[in-house]
């Protein structure tokens, strides 16, 4: 089944960290329980929109993940039921203005400028999301390939963890973590977002 987004994400409650490879390339420890941090809802466009590259940053990233949908508003989530929570799986994009990831203690401010969330093509339910192909192209160039098995955490875990923390409302979204091989874009740079069974999630870089 397939959906379109009708709403706003109410949060999008991202995962670090989440792929073995990925934290080492970055020279940082791979956690023993989820690194999770928030992108506000307005970071969040949709496919063909374009991603602002942000003044005050010298260098963006772009970061292929897995989003989980949610179905209905949850709180406490085993992981054997968190399966009824999920609505379905998305592209997402989490953009990262790597510099000043790198500046911050935290990382509040390089993850949350407008655009910095891309989303999409659709939602779409009924897959078994725990060995799907991932990659992103830049220009049309593969630049990230990897496959949903190698997440550390996996999906009915990182449901049960954030929903012990916060209450997750429909459709809010969890951004499942990025492969190694994230890099930086320019101005009119075309990025595209591929996972098998899901789509691809387009998106353009322009000034802001």
């Amino acid at each position: 089944m397939i959906y379109k987004f009708a709403k706003l994400p109410s949060k999008v409650v991202c995962v670090g960290l989440n792929y073995i490879e990925h934290a080492k390339e970055l020279n940082m420890k791979i956690p023993a329980q989820p690194v999770i941090f928030l992108k506000p809802s307005s970071s969040v466009i949709f496919n063909n929109e374009k991603i602002k590259y942000p003044k005050m940053s010298k260098r963006v990233d772009y970061e292929a993940e897995l989003a989980v949908v949610i179905a209905k508003k949850c709180k406490n989530v085993s992981e054997k039921n968190s399966k009824k929570y999920i609505l379905g799986y998305a592209c997402l994009n989490d953009v990262t203005a790597r510099d000043l990831q790198k500046k911050d203690e935290q990382w509040t401010r390089a993850k949350s400028f407008d655009t910095f969330c891309p989303l999409g093509p659709h939602i779409v339910s009924g897959i078994n999301p725990n060995n799907l192909k991932i990659e992103l192209y830049l220009n049309g160039e593969v630049k990230q390939s990897s496959n949903t098995k190698n997440l550390i955490f996996k999906i009915p875990e990182l449901v049960s963890f954030i929903s012990k923390i916060m209450t997750l409302e429909k459709y809010d979204v969890i951004a499942t973590g990025t492969p190694v091989g994230v890099g930086p874009v320019k101005i009119g740079d075309k990025i595209e977002v591929k996972i098998e069974k899901v789509g691809t999630l387009t998106n353009y870089i322009a000034r802001d």
